[in-house]
């Protein structure tokens, strides 16, 4: 998971494209990239670290041009602590591209051998983004014909890329002298929308980015979302072109970007992120009303900030008081996305405090929006009884998350999943938890699409099935042999 922002303006670019990266903030903490362009001549800088402490006025003032790109990362292939493989990637060849991706290749290794014996290109890294952009580029240059590059060309291109990659890849690219290109996976799995506001003499500035937010804080009206397997091209000048690259598309997005990873403020893919939540806690009441002793809750408390809208709406539901029990420090990143056990562990304890007033004597629900690896909902039912709660009721807004995500979030073995091969009063003891209630898979489905015209969602995570076809037991065990190596 990641977050990308492009840019085309008739201002310039970098202010913008910083700030919708402080905006996508919350979709990865590990680096951050900003490139430019200025007409043919790229300029970057990219760091480890979070938006406000990456750039300073000099690097500011040297990102010219009013077309740009962004990323924050979140690392899921490659080397969290290596600053060469943080985002944007570059090839000097055809003309300059430089790209950001969001999400996960899945056959890398089919590609890596390819792009070194037959494309004959050199890979510098273990980053997916840079065979991604290396299979861009190869195909492009197979596409150029004549002196000028024209939008066919570019999207002829993007076609082939849909026929050699494979997994989930919502991508934005720069090819200097030209333009800008956005295109997502033939299965729509990770967002992508579409933006433009009036930039005088009938023109418009275009923004693509991975939420609506950007696009609202920016001035922008929503265009669209960028359809699966279409590329959309926004010449220097302002002119848009797109067209559907992939023979089959079918929107499947991500289930795990509703139930924690978007803002609540986003829309995606039509759905507001915010409704879909409160439509968790409705179907999440009912089964814990189902399960839960009558008079063993006396409040129920989230945990901040994502599973709030699911607990007031639990919370509505039961007629029970609903409570802010965990005060949370704003000033520690999100714990899912921090690299490694020991950090999660930490950042937990620095992250949340339980106020003792609220506890003290009292049977508590717990609402959490997904238990994961267990490492943050273990603590926090440390701190409940630590703060002097009678019970502890742990209850998730999604389903217990048993099987490797391969597709752009850092679940890629089975033995860190707390719920992966234990049945639930075992996770239960595991967490320490009185009783502990999941979300149904088909309820968090209905929740989600409910007034939606989309009829499926990835839950691979939940249910095990990869919508891409091409993930085998065989591939599973290799990325859990790579991970844990």
């Amino acid at each position: 998971m990641c977050g990308i922002v492009g840019i085309v303006s008739t201002q310039p670019a970098n202010q913008q494209v910083y700030d919708a990266l402080t905006l996508l903030q919350h979709r990865g903490q590990d680096s951050t990239g900003i490139a430019t362009a200025e007409g043919s001549m790229f300029h970057e800088h990219k760091v480890k670290g979070q938006v406000r402490e990456a750039y300073r006025t000099r690097d500011m003032r040297s990102l010219l041009g009013t077309m740009g790109l962004g990323h924050v990362r979140y690392a899921t292939r490659g080397d969290a602590s290596k600053e060469q493989e943080a985002q944007p990637f570059y090839v000097n060849a055809p003309y300059g591209i430089v790209l950001v991706h969001n999400g996960n290749l899945t056959n890398t290794r089919e590609l890596t051998k390819e792009l070194f014996e037959i494309d004959r290109r050199h890979l510098n890294t273990n980053s997916d983004t840079e065979l991604l952009v290396n299979v861009l580029a190869h195909e492009l240059q197979a596409q150029v014909r004549g002196t000028d590059l024209d939008p066919d060309q570019v999207f002829d291109a993007v076609a082939r890329v849909h026929e050699r990659v494979e997994g989930s890849y919502a991508s934005i690219a720069m090819i200097a002298g030209h333009g800008l290109l956005a295109f997502r996976d033939p299965y729509g799995i990770r967002p992508l929308i579409l933006g433009r506001r009036p930039a005088g003499f009938a023109g418009f500035d275009w923004v693509v980015a991975s939420e609506s937010l950007v696009l609202e804080a920016g001035g922008y009206e929503v265009v669209r979302d960028v359809a699966p397997g279409e590329a959309i091209f926004i010449t220097q000048g302002g002119e848009m072109f797109s067209r559907q690259c992939a023979p089959h598309p079918r929107l499947i997005p991500c289930s795990f970007e509703y139930v924690y990873l978007a803002r609540p403020d986003s829309i995606m893919n039509g759905i507001s992120v915010y409704d879909a939540r409160l439509r968790l806690g409705d179907r999440l009441a009912d089964t814990i009303a189902e399960y839960t002793p009558r008079g063993d809750i006396d409040v129920v408390m989230p945990i901040p900030d994502s599973s709030r809208p699911a607990a007031m709406q639990v919370a509505q539901k039961l007629g029970v008081e609903y409570r802010e029990g965990f005060y949370k420090n704003r000033y520690v990143g999100r714990t899912f996305i921090m690299p490694g056990q020991e950090q999660r562990t930490k950042s937990v304890k620095q992250k949340l405090n339980a106020m003792g007033s609220e506890f003290r004597g009292k049977n508590v629900l717990i609402v959490d929006d997904s238990i994961v690896r267990g490492t943050t909902s273990k603590e926090i039912v440390q701190m409940a009884r630590d703060a002097g709660a009678n019970k502890v009721t742990f209850t998730s807004a999604a389903p217990p998350v048993r099987f490797p995500h391969v597709y752009g979030i850092n679940m890629p073995t089975r033995r860190e999943l707390v719920a992966a091969g234990r049945k639930i009063p075992e996770i239960a003891t595991e967490l320490g938890a009185d009783y502990l209630i999941y979300q149904e898979i088909a309820d968090m489905k209905d929740a989600i699409l409910e007034g939606s015209a989309i009829t499926d969602l990835e839950m691979s995570c939940f249910d095990g099935n990869y919508v891409t076809g091409s993930v085998t037991p065989e591939y599973l065990a290799w990325v859990e042999a790579n991970q844990l190596s």
